[in-house]
């Protein structure tokens, strides 16, 4: 039987969680994950400093938390999450949906498990 995939993206990981069990109820699953996907490397900053010491490697590493080398620090540094001055506006629609869910299931329950990761309100 043929397969098909969602790849849903969620606020907060109990929602892709519940989305998944609904899923799995209705059957026809052959592998999930649920991901914390992140835009930048690295596990954050893990210790305090002064920043005025200069002892960090750039503005990413500071407000992003990143472990970038120094040609994608200049990079990350530009993002207006590093700011801090903007949120990137009304328009910036994909905010915040972090946790990634990924359903391989068979074609029949296809439907019906796109139809609950929507009413969870996830970004497909």
């Amino acid at each position: 039987m043929a397969e098909k995939n969602i790849i849903a993206f969620f606020k907060r990981r109990d929602e892709a969680e519940q989305a998944l069990k609904q899923i799995e109820a209705i059957g026809g699953v052959v592998d999930s994950s649920i991901t914390n996907v992140d835009g930048y490397p690295g596990d954050g900053v893990d210790e305090s400093f002064n920043p005025l010491t200069g002892d960090f490697p750039g503005l990413g590493f500071l407000t992003l938390g990143g472990d970038f080398q120094k040609d994608a620090g200049v990079l990350a540094a530009t993002s207006v999450s590093a700011s801090g001055l903007s949120s990137g506006g009304p328009e910036n629609k994909v905010t915040g949906y972090n946790f990634c869910l990924t359903v391989v299931l068979d074609e029949q329950s296809f439907h019906q498990a796109l139809q609950i990761v929507e009413t969870a309100g996830a970004i497909v």
